[in-house]
């Protein structure tokens, strides 16, 4: 089994959300050891729901599930004297470690950046937070929703006269955890050059914000005239609804106004007002109807392959279940099954991208609150089994 890109890179993961948790298994992915330390109650993140057959158990928060793969776990308190103490001695036998508490937090226990480089001067911190470690947001609660709303995705979504909309899940912390995860292993390059850490600051809404660098771009060229959301007119651009789902369409790609009108099989869209661009845009209403009406007893599936055929912009919007069995992803094996020890065998979203020499690797579920306190502080820090218990005793572990 080949190694992985980040294979002999030791993390120490803190974080308790998903941006840094997805960050941290990334590296995981792709061959790092990964540590995910938590509080002795649990990260919040197994408070999350979904969970496994609705039952709200820490072991079964299908989010912590599937943003755990492939990491080791143990649970230290840093709350405690005795817990900031071992937390030292770890941050210097790991390369990176992965946080997203407030800013000043980690310094407030003697655990900044400063302080642990001081110990460790090769360590690289990724810290993951709504707004960033400086500015007079910085010490702002943030949450998903806040993050996609001020990182300007959320004023262009949605129709022209209506409230702006924000999409479902969670983008803007997986995009938080993507960047983290890019900035990270850039950071380790320079770590591998010059022998010297440094800090990552990742700010999840300015990675909501860097997605919208053209839409900015745009803007001091329109006369300051913000970009504007999709008008209510045609349905192209738009979901439309068939017999079993709903489609997108949208004009170009190669394809000629004679390819869309064959596809929903109109001799009517072959008229002028509809045919002509212009007329087209003056005649929406009547379009849609035509339209409509063209696909209401049609399948998704009959057209998508002939609109591909024809070279027509086309999308089905795919529910969760046919997600799960999209022959696309099922041909690049993007779902793995991996079988967790109170969970049982449950199929993951896993693979991220495929790297040719250094594949990735599904090597072992999320793990349990504190399964590897002995591997990790007995085996590897030298502790004693009378240690190890005493530590339960006095809330560090």
């Amino acid at each position: 089994m080949p190694e992985g890109a980040l294979s002999g890179i030791k993390v120490l993961d803190l974080s308790e959300d998903i941006a840094g948790s997805f960050c941290a298994r990334l590296l995981a992915d792709y061959g790092a050891e990964v540590l995910k330390l938590e509080p002795p109650p649990g990260a919040a993140l197994r408070r999350l729901g979904p969970f496994f057959h609705d039952d709200p158990h820490l072991e079964k928060s299908l989010p912590f599930l599937v943003l755990n793969l492939n990491k080791k776990g143990a649970t230290l308190n840093l709350a405690t004297a005795t817990g900031q103490s071992l937390f030292r001695e770890l941050a210097q036998r790991v390369d990176v470690i992965v946080e997203s508490y407030t800013p000043g937090y980690l310094a407030s226990l003697g655990l900044g950046y400063p302080q642990l480089q001081e110990l460790n001067p090769a360590l690289v911190m990724t810290s993951i937070t709504p707004f960033g470690q400086e500015g007079p947001y910085s010490q702002y609660q943030g949450e998903e929703i806040v993050s996609y709303a001020m990182g300007m995705i959320m004023s262009i979504s949605g129709v022209q006269g209506r409230e702006p909309l924000k999409h479902g899940g969670f983008q803007a912390q997986y995009q938080g955890g993507l960047f983290g995860a890019g900035a990270t292993t850039m950071a380790l390059f320079q770590q591998q050059t010059t022998g010297l850490g440094q800090q990552v600051d990742v700010s999840v809404t300015e990675c909501v914000a860097s997605t919208m660098m053209a839409t900015q771009t745009m803007y001091p060229f329109m006369g300051g005239t913000a970009v504007r959301r999709k008008p209510a007119g045609s349905m192209f651009g738009h979901p439309m609804s068939c017999a079993d789902g709903w489609i997108i369409v949208q004009t170009g790609g190669g394809a000629e106004w004679e390819d869309i009108a064959g596809l929903f099989q109109s001799q009517e869209l072959l008229e002028p007002r509809f045919a002509d661009r212009a007329q087209r845009a003056q005649n929406g209403e009547a379009l849609d109807r035509v339209v409509i009406d063209a696909i209401k007893g049609r399948s998704k599936w009959e057209l998508f392959p002939q609109a591909a055929k024809s070279r027509i912009l086309f999308g089905v919007v795919q529910t969760p279940l046919e997600l799960t069995r999209c022959p696309q992803l099922e041909s690049r094996e993007f779902y793995r099954e991996v079988e967790h020890p109170v969970v049982g065998k449950v199929r993951v979203p896993a693979v991220l991208c495929n790297l040719s020499a250094t594949p990735y690797q599904l090597l072992s579920p999320s793990p349990t609150l504190g399964q590897h306190n002995i591997e990790i502080l007995v085996q590897g820090l030298g502790y004693s089994q009378q240690d190890l218990c005493r530590l339960r005793q006095l809330n560090v572990i």
